[in-house]
């Protein structure tokens, strides 16, 4: 009998979704709990180290950081997401740690108020998205027919895009024809569907108005 799984989260964190759509790639099924992370209950903190989301209950155990309980999961359950090669497994690992890098950028879009810093963080990732065109082959995912954790990884920082591009064109795409058919790809997948709330989109808008930065003030003018 397998374990009861939960998966602890926050409803716009894009470490959770990955989690999420992993695990519903693989049928697994697990409760999910979201938390307020203004207001973290005193349960969550006495088991996530850090104070961070996701948190992976595996019956009594916990798990805490997004790549382990990827790992943790593609070990587990059926079907390997990850190649059996070494080599070719190793490289997928190497560009999930481009994608948590490029999560970071978009951080900085969402909440800076430096025009300077928002100009950076566009460059850098336009940078890494060129260098994933580069690396991406015939499609329809990062590993061609077979969807893997780097797809996990990279949808739920696409996603971002569908709200950000209502917003203004940052330009991160131009040219990247591979990046933009892997983009749309990843969108109409049903475990990248579901691995978020129905009003995912108007939610991150408040998060972004929230913090009040660039793009808020982009957003608003517009208004």
């Amino acid at each position: 009998m397998q374990e009861k799984l939960t998966l602890v989260s926050f409803d716009l964190c894009p470490f959770v979704q990955r989690s999420a759509i992993v695990l519903k790639e693989k049928d697994v099924p697990f409760e999910r709990i979201d938390i307020d992370l203004q207001n973290k209950p005193d349960w969550f903190l006495a088991i996530s180290p850090r104070g961070k989301v996701p948190v992976l209950k595996v019956g009594e155990h916990v798990l805490f950081e997004s790549s382990p309980i990827v790992e943790y999961l593609d070990e587990t359950y059926p079907p390997r997401l990850h190649p059996e090669d070494p080599i070719r497994r190793a490289r997928h690992r190497a560009w999930m740690e481009i994608g948590s890098a490029a999560l970071g950028d978009i951080w900085t879009l969402e909440t800076t108020p430096e025009r300077e810093k928002f100009h950076a963080a566009t460059a850098a990732l336009k940078e890494k998205l060129t260098r994933l065109e580069d690396e991406l082959g015939d499609g329809p995912y990062f590993a061609g027919e077979n969807f893997s954790v780097v797809d996990a990884v990279f949808a739920p920082a696409f996603r971002y895009f569908d709200v950000i591009d209502q917003i203004t064109d940052l330009g991160v795409f131009d040219g990247l024809t591979k990046v933009q058919k892997w983009r749309k790809a990843l969108a109409e997948r049903p475990s990248v569907k579901t691995a978020v709330v129905p009003d995912y989109n108007e939610r991150l808008r408040r998060f972004l108005h929230k913090h009040d930065g660039v793009l808020a003030q982009m957003d608003k003018a517009a208004a």
